[in-house]
């Protein structure tokens, strides 16, 4: 069976530079059946230096996990509410008392989105959308907070209608009483267009007269590219013909200096018999030339050089998401936080991609049951044959004294002098992998590039043939004398348990 090299990357803008350079964000969806905890989340987000999220929800654990972090989060009222807040001023003004002003400034919340694809998803909603965010933009005035944080709703493409060539765009006339309203407070409030941007969706409805290639950002000849007749501009990819798109759509309603942030874009990496091109290839090929295209401030040929920050869709694949195989599948981290597939980055400008091929590690999942940690951990320094003198009283691993601090540090030394191999991080179902290094002061665990860089070599941690210790409960002590008949049977049934 091809085994795929799951990996990682992302990416940090300077701060300096933020204001005036693209970014890219992370949505972070929660339809997952083993949701990891804020902390998880917070933790992965830092591993990876994404410093723009987007959250479905202003969930309070969430935003507790982000404090004192200096990510910048886009919060979202979700549809289920925007009725109630677009009817209330007084509601709405609840609402960012509670779910805003009591995170500020220690959560750096800079956005609120509120709904999502409203006019398209929720129709009956429109005549009270901006309204909704009306009241909510009074709220934050009302609090001191609407000059750090922008208040917009996201919109599908869909709303634009003869979207090629671009400069022949316009919104849905259906939609006038409400998006000339909704363009004149973002224009008065200094925000932005929010809008969801899938090539993916556009390739896939187009029977053929997309090509593949052209909706990937792969390269294309001069005579394959598109050109808008009317402009003379060229296009090389569907992501920037979408966004002229929506700016000339704008202009025809007699906006033009409104910004425009693509809040959601992605491709997914798996999908049914009738989703063909739904692969790992394909994602790949299209958030990593997405994150470059982004980065490199390239624009697009209506605003050259001019920001399109982006949101990836998204952080997780969301397992419990209704609908197609595909639906699952737009995440570029699997829950146990190990990357889905390798982003190609080279040459993606300020970009860092932290490359974590060899970097996973076996810890306690949370909410283990501690019998079974003990367990597993008197398996993994006895029969597992992991030296443990690293949680002797004394010892730099010591502390937290712990069962669930000292089988994480065993049950990864067991999983790196295994090599990583399939099956050495289960301890009957009470480990799980995790991108994140679990060191913590002078502990340092093994498979760490540590504090100097250093990998700690995982295969030399078998204690040697005279070991009497294992720095664990002395439920099993190893001497020549003590090894009977009846201690390697218990070693085989553990053996056949625990892994």
């Amino acid at each position: 069976m091809a085994v795929t090299v799951l990996l990682l990357f992302l990416l940090a803008v300077s701060a300096a530079s933020a204001d005036k350079d693209a970014f890219i964000g992370v949505n972070i969806g929660t339809d997952l059946s083993d949701m990891p905890s804020p902390t998880q989340v917070v933790a992965l987000l830092k591993a990876q230096n994404i410093r723009h999220v987007r959250l479905y929800d202003a969930d309070r654990a969430m935003l507790l996990a982000l404090a004192n972090t200096g990510i910048q989060v886009t919060i979202s009222v979700p549809n289920d509410q925007l009725l109630g807040i677009g009817q209330s001023n007084a509601t709405a003004a609840n609402w960012v008392a509670r779910n805003v002003a009591a995170h500020v400034p220690t959560t750096n919340i800079t956005a609120i989105a509120v709904g999502s694809e409203v006019l398209t998803v929720l129709p009956n909603a429109g005549p009270v959308l901006v309204s909704a965010l009306k009241f909510i933009h009074s709220a934050l005035v009302a609090a001191n907070l609407d000059d750090q944080i922008k208040v917009s709703t996201p919109h599908s493409s869909s709303i634009i209608l003869d979207s090629f060539p671009p400069s022949q765009a316009f919104f849905n006339r259906s939609w006038d009483p409400v998006m000339v309203p909704l363009l004149k407070f973002l224009q008065s409030t200094g925000s932005y267009l929010m809008l969801n941007v899938y090539p993916y969706y556009d390739y896939m409805q187009s029977n053929g007269v997309i090509p593949l290639d052209y909706a990937l950002f792969r390269p294309l000849p001069p005579n394959k590219e598109a050109v808008d007749a009317n402009t003379l501009l060229h296009y090389t990819n569907v992501f920037d013909a979408i966004v002229d798109a929506a700016y000339f759509a704008m202009s025809d309603l007699n906006f033009t200096n409104i910004p425009l942030v693509v809040l959601e874009s992605g491709w997914p990496s798996k999908g049914d018999s009738s989703e063909s091109d739904a692969t790992i290839d394909n994602a790949n090929t299209y958030n990593s030339n997405l994150i470059r295209h982004v980065l490199n401030n390239t624009g697009t040929p209506k605003h050259p050089g001019i920001a399109v920050s982006t949101y990836i869709y998204e952080l997780y694949n969301e397992d419990l998401r209704p609908g197609s195989v595909s639906e699952k599948n737009w995440g570029l981290f699997n829950a146990n936080g190990v990357p889905v597939y390798t982003l190609h980055l080279t040459g993606a400008g300020t970009v860092l991609a932290n490359d974590t091929t060899n970097q996973t590690f076996c810890v306690a999942k949370d909410g283990a049951d501690k019998k079974m940690l003990q367990a597993a951990l008197d398996w993994a320094c006895g029969p597992g044959k992991v030296d443990c003198s690293a949680l002797l009283q004394g010892q730099p691993c010591y502390e937290p004294d712990n069962v669930i601090s000292h089988s994480t540090y065993a049950f990864n030394a067991y999983y790196q002098q295994m090599a990583k191999a399939p099956g050495t991080c289960d301890f009957k179902g009470v480990a799980t992998i995790t991108t994140t290094d679990p060191s913590h002061g002078s502990c340092i665990f093994p498979g760490s590039h540590g504090r100097n860089g250093t990998i700690t070599n995982g295969t030399s941690l078998a204690p040697s043939s005279n070991t009497t210790t294992s720095g664990c409960s002395p439920k099993y002590v190893y001497g020549g004398d003590l090894v009977t008949s009846s201690v390697i049977f218990g070693v085989a049934l553990m053996t056949a348990v625990f892994l």
